[in-house]
């Protein structure tokens, strides 16, 4: 098997993965396993980029000598650069607010979700034994009803909050 033979078909495949799940991912509509192909994905394209730069090499180094190829590099560089970057309040940049948010949600006993949520526990308790989620008491928290599963606390959370009553 010849550099050649995969490089290029591993730099489409890989494309295709990362842009659709890119897409989805960008407008919050991804699931499953999206974000495990995606992050896998980026491996392949980096891979099948290295090759397919091996055997490109002669026409790659032209492409800094022409202005717009240039232009474009330089964006994407500065782009890289800027993305380094910590955005927001956190060491952890953007969703560190977000991870705090959902550390302390995973500590939230049954009754809170329901009081933050505007229903009763009764109701919440409900809700969670229509997902599966059966046996819970007021006192049980997320996190040991989930087991320590982030899927599963995503769940409990999204049973919890959908009846949940809003002021307007």
């Amino acid at each position: 098997m010849t550099l050649r033979s995969w490089a290029t078909p591993m730099v489409i495949g890989a494309f295709l993965v990362m842009a659709v799940s890119g897409v989805l991912m960008f407008f919050h509509l991804g699931g499953g396993l999206n974000t495990f192909a995606h992050e896998w994905a980026g491996w392949a394209l980096v891979v099948g980029g290295i090759a397919h730069l091996m055997l490109n090499w002669r026409p790659f180094t032209s492409y800094p000598k022409r202005p717009l190829a240039a232009g474009i590099i330089g964006v994407f560089a500065v782009i890289l650069g800027l993305s380094f970057i910590p955005l927001g309040g956190s060491e952890e940049g953007r969703g560190g607010d977000l991870r705090l948010v959902m550390g302390a949600m995973g500590n939230a006993r049954v009754a809170t979700l329901a009081e933050l949520s505007g229903q009763t526990p009764e109701a919440v308790i409900a809700a969670l034994a229509e997902q599966g989620i059966a046996g819970a008491g007021t006192d049980d928290t997320v996190t040991s009803l989930s087991g320590g599963s982030r899927e599963r606390q995503g769940l409990i959370l999204s049973a919890a909050f959908a009846g949940m009553r809003t002021s307007e």
